[in-house]
């Protein structure tokens, strides 16, 4: 399990990821004149209804699962018939071999390994999870970010091979600066190729300015 994924586990919250983003974040902004930090907020659509379960069942036999074990997880998840009832009336069924049931309390723990390899790959760059909700996080010295745009293709190209859709309008990019200069707005887009199946403008547009780190509250 990824040590970074804050969610559907026992003693922790989002307090604690809040914390770790926090902690990180004042740590760097400490150690050098000129440092910042920006972070992306990444929202998916419909993260638990894309799961593959054949790419579910290889990450599981990856982490050391019992074949049995995977195999009937991937019976679990495929072919489950699903229809709709409003009132009196229920819709024809539909079979799905797509997704996590809602509900289910297994669910939201093989959703957890189902991305336990969406990791940063880079010391500059954090990635940090709660349920689908999760925050790429670039640690900027002497104005060079080019690891975290590397970052974020990287998460981009992980979505793609993992099924999973960003919800671009919700994908937004918090910068936290303590020095005096302007930064530059990024303003940045995605590849829209037909593998991608997201469309529209990752606008990184939102900022926090603080005088200096001595003034921010610490834990």
């Amino acid at each position: 399990m990824d040590p970074l994924q804050f969610a559907y586990r026992h003693n922790r919250s989002t307090d604690d990821a809040i914390a770790h983003l926090l902690h990180t974040t004042l740590t760097h902004l400490d150690e050098g004149r000129g440092n910042y930090v920006k972070m992306l907020f990444v929202k998916y659509s419909s993260a638990f209804n894309t799961i593959i379960p054949s790419l579910l069942t290889t990450k599981l036999e990856d982490l050391g699962l019992h074949t049995s074990l995977c195999d009937w997880i991937s019976n679990f998840l495929t072919d489950r018939p699903q229809s709709v009832r409003v009132g009196n009336c229920i819709s024809s069924t539909l079979t799905l071999s797509t997704g996590a049931p809602q509900g289910c309390v297994l669910s939201p723990l093989l959703y957890s390994l189902y991305t336990y390899d969406c990791t940063a790959t880079s010391s500059s760059t954090i990635i940090v999870k709660f349920a689908d909700d999760t925050v790429v996080m670039g640690l900027i010295s002497d104005n060079d970010e080019r690891t975290y745009l590397e970052e974020i293709k990287h998460l981009e190209n992980w979505c793609q091979e993992n099924n999973l859709l960003l919800n671009v309008s919700k994908t937004k990019e918090l910068i936290v600066d303590c020095s005096k200069k302007q930064l530059p707005t990024c303003e940045d887009k995605w590849n829209h190729g037909g593998k991608n199946r997201v469309s529209g403008t990752l606008e990184f547009t939102s900022r926090r300015t603080c005088p200096g780190p001595a003034t921010l509250t610490r834990w």
